[in-house]
């Protein structure tokens, strides 16, 4: 009980010691204020950049993997002409490999879309009907060209919600035509929006197409050649097996010799997730170092202007203790006069940050939010910085000489 009543004691004391010169406690406090709102807000911002990477990665597609062609080494000699993947080794893919959902070969380009409205310049997908099921492509108007437009390669296509308001503005794009080189395209169907993509690409900014229709119109390739696979595992956990058994089918099928090299290479969206956590980890640490200097220069402010409080008030120390104050106690008025210090600076930061990362969200439309554990964090680190930075003024304090403080004027 009596250590409780010391303790308010000492906070009712340092509040009216700090009231009494206000204007340079509310400095003090700025250097604590600007330390954890920075670090805050850099939580904030490796949090909210993670949680768009992640959707901007499952927009890819459910459990996708993606398949391409790889430069070897062969002869002694790199950067021979690799022999492409085809549409048989997608079926062997699809008929070998236990736990693929789809499987969908592609052959991309850019091209120069026009129609009575407006052209851009976009890229052009020609792939099987299971590609919409890879990437999670789903329809917002029309619909998908048939099996049987397919296997007859018909000149027909769907477009992404980017280029259809590029193309036709507000007015409906099912039925319409486009034409794309030489040659012109209906428009069946309009895709739901998706975004960009993990790379920053805008992913509805697209025309798909049927395989057939795009190796005969705009791309030719050698018969069966596909740029890409893309592949859905049925389940996530079965990435990793799906990618060994893609391995293994494909190196049977090229015919690859023990030790040779992969003429191929798969990509899934682990990897991508891994090699963007590495970035962003990088990057976090270095803005958290960065931020985490104010703190520290706002802890050596609270040092600097306790040690001033004390030479100013050395007179008051001696008389408190010639009055019967004991060390603790002045020792405990001190210290709480700078935890005060730092805690309000820390309230105040925890008060900017939140302010600050609501505009930084909204500016840059990612989930951002302050979590109660980073404003415990915040708090927490502001008095830790209190009792650090403020302890050896406080000891200071607390072992003056009270005679040779009395006699200070």
């Amino acid at each position: 009980m009596n250590s409780v009543l010391r303790t308010l004691t000492a906070c009712r004391l340092a509040l009216h010691a700090l009231r009494r010169n206000a204007l340079r406690s509310g400095l003090t406090t700025l250097g604590v204020l600007i330390g954890v709102a920075a670090v805050t807000i850099v939580v904030a911002l490796g949090e909210g950049a993670s949680r768009s990477i992640e959707s901007r990665i499952d927009s890819l597609g459910q459990n996708a993997l993606l398949l391409v062609p790889e430069d070897t080494a062969r002869s002694g000699a790199r950067g021979q002409v690799t022999p492409p993947l085809t549409e048989d080794d997608a079926r062997a893919l699809e008929r070998d490999v236990p736990g693929l959902a789809a499987v969908a070969p592609v052959i991309n380009s850019f091209q120069q879309i026009a129609s009575s409205y407006s052209n851009s310049s976009s890229q052009v997908v020609g792939s099987r009907l299971s590609f919409f099921k890879v990437r999670g492509f789903k329809v917002a108007r029309g619909s998908l060209w048939t099996p049987n437009a397919e296997n007859l390669g018909e000149k027909v296509c769907v477009i992404g919600a980017t280029l259809k308001t590029l193309l036709f503005g507000d007015e409906d794009a099912v039925g319409r035509s486009v034409r794309i080189g030489k040659h012109p395209f209906v428009v069946i169907g309009v895709l739901e929006a998706k975004g960009q993509g993990p790379f920053g690409q805008d992913q509805d900014d697209v025309v798909v197409m049927p395989l057939d229709t795009l190796r005969a119109k705009l791309v030719p390739t050698r018969p069966g050649a596909v740029h890409m696979i893309l592949l859905s595992a049925a389940q996530r956990e079965g990435s990793a097996q799906v990618e060994r058994d893609t391995t293994a089918v494909l190196r049977q099928r090229h015919r690859l010799a023990e030790g040779a090299e992969n003429d191929f290479r798969i990509r899934s969206q682990d990897d991508f997730r891994r090699t963007q956590e590495q970035i962003l980890g990088v990057l976090s640490a270095l803005l958290l170092s960065i931020a985490a200097v104010s703190l520290v220069v706002g802890g050596i402010g609270i040092m600097n202007i306790m040690l001033v409080n004390v030479t100013e008030r050395t007179r008051e120390i001696g008389i408190r203790m010639a009055i019967g104050a004991r060390e603790n106690d002045i020792l405990s008025q001190f210290l709480a006069e700078a935890v005060v210090l730092a805690l309000g600076g820390g309230i105040g930061g925890s008060l900017v940050a939140a302010l600050a990362i609501r505009a930084l969200g909204a500016a840059l439309n990612w989930p951002m939010s302050v979590s109660p554990q980073a404003l415990t964090i915040a708090l927490g680190t502001s008095t830790i910085v209190g009792v650090l930075f403020g302890f050896l003024p406080a000891r200071r304090a607390a072992r003056s000489d009270p005679i040779h403080a009395l006699r200070r004027e």
